[in-house]
């Protein structure tokens, strides 16, 4: 990891820079295209391009997720904040643009928002833009691959800490990955602290087929984007033209799967390495595990949390949770 940096981005923002290292972001990549189903972990899709990206992926109409799970921010803001408490320490793991959080701010009043995330100008960026909206909120925005960080950000005012975690961003995870994230995130609470969580639902095929494949192509820009990502990282010269977005639900698995798969046989050089591409053959980008009510909180239960408090949108798309410690 780099040393830690703090700087004030204003009189209500503080910046602390934890990005990893390009050393280390350089092995983990190489070792993914390496393995026989090559593979690029998601969390390269964020750059700067590709938050924003991310961020008009949301406003898709085939991408259900976002709006469904903002409605329910709205509808039911005074009850999450029951259970998150005012003047709690709101941690929110990928934040993003922070969209989200707005809907709650107002009424969860926190003593501190800390938005983290892997995509520093784009942090700070938010990050700013946040506080001149809220004036009296304090944010702590920190720079970190949270994945890997074995402790909750450091320099936080005392208060009751909640973590955020929407956008059902834990079901990228396969569910074993899940637990230990949520397992993780434990000593991140103290004794009374919670979690406040998006789970995306099991449903039909088309809806979730639909919703990963916009008309538009900004899914398929967003997936593509992270060859150019790679670029940078790695002194590579993947060419864009090559690879075709690529999206499906695997009902076994309950889980839709991204892929970028390769047009014709060539080569492409990723640092001092030389990686070969078969026509037809895919690097594996992401997956989106869906939940039942029931294997959620069964995965709640395994990590060592329960299920205090569920809401649902009333076609049942989209459901937050707050989870205690047990």
């Amino acid at each position: 990891m780099s040393k830690l940096a703090t700087e004030s981005l204003n009189q209500n923002v503080l910046f602390k820079n934890k990005h990893p290292s390009e050393h280390d972001s350089r092995i983990e990549i190489l070792a993914g295209l390496q393995q026989k189903q090559k593979s690029i972990n998601p969390k390269y899709f964020y750059d700067t391009f590709g938050s924003e990206l991310f961020e008009r992926i949301t406003k898709q109409p085939e991408y259900y997720p976002a709006r469904t799970e903002r409605a329910i921010y709205t509808q039911y803001a005074n009850a999450i904040a029951e259970y998150c408490g005012e003047n709690s320490v709101l941690i929110e793991p990928g934040s993003g643009s922070s969209e989200k959080v707005r809907l709650l701010l107002d009424a969860l009043k926190p003593a501190a928002y800390v938005p983290m995330d892997i995509a520093k100008e784009f942090l700070q960026r938010s990050a700013v833009k946040l506080a001149q909206e809220f004036p009296w909120l304090n944010v702590h925005a920190v720079c970190s691959d949270f994945n890997i960080q074995d402790h909750a950000p450091e320099g936080l005012p005392e208060g009751k800490r909640v973590v955020f975690y929407p956008g059902s961003t834990l079901g990228n995870m396969s569910p074993n990955a899940a637990k230990q994230f949520l397992m993780n995130l434990r000593p991140w609470l103290n004794h009374d602290g919670g979690m406040l969580i998006g789970i995306d639902l099991h449903k039909p095929t088309v809806t979730l087929t639909a919703a990963y494949n916009d008309i538009n192509g900004v899914t398929s820009a967003f997936n593509l984007n992270v060859l150019n990502h790679i670029n940078r990282l790695m002194d590579s010269n993947f060419d864009l033209s090559h690879f075709a977005h690529e999206a499906f639900y695997n009902v076994a698995l309950q889980r839709i799967e991204m892929h970028l798969r390769s047009k014709l046989n060539h080569i492409v050089r990723v640092g001092d390495s030389a990686i070969a591409f078969s026509k037809g053959e895919t690097i594996h980008t992401e997956n989106s595990y869906k939940y039942t009510q029931k294997s959620f909180e069964s995965l709640a239960d395994d990590a060592g949390f329960k299920v205090s408090k569920s809401w649902l949108d009333d076609k049942q798309l989209f459901s937050v949770h707050y989870l205690e410690l047990k």
